[in-house]
């Protein structure tokens, strides 16, 4: 029986530069999911000078790290500015939005709770 692959659109066994993984395109956001299940996701973005993701909520903590450029962060009433080797982390259920005020390349962790099996009658 094979087992399934917990990363995707990446090569294993090789050194790469994950800020290499993923491109710009002019007036764009460019993901590259790297991994996504139930407890985990891992994606790669570019973003476009100019572009964002507007503010949103998730069910989960989530970590950026910045890869290349630098981006804005606002976090419920806060904004931070985060650069290249930077990393800020946000907390579930709080209104979070992204803008680029320089091209800008992130990986994102969105790391969940574990799912709790049913209790057995």
């Amino acid at each position: 029986m094979d087992k399934p692959e917990l990363l995707k659109n990446i090569p294993f066994a090789q050194a790469l530069e994950v800020k290499e993984l993923v491109d710009y395109q002019a007036g764009q956001v460019v993901s590259r999911t790297l991994a996504q299940n139930p407890a985990l996701s891992l994606t790669l973005f570019a973003f476009d000078q100019g572009e964002g993701i507007s503010a949103h909520t998730v069910a989960a903590d989530a970590l950026v790290l910045v890869l290349d450029g630098s981006v804005e962060i606002t976090i419920g009433e806060q904004t931070v500015t985060a650069r290249a080797g930077q990393v800020v982390a946000m907390p579930q259920g709080v209104p979070h939005a992204l803008q680029a005020r320089e091209r800008f390349k992130m990986l994102l962790f969105v790391i969940k709770a574990p799912q709790q099996a049913p209790a057995q009658l």
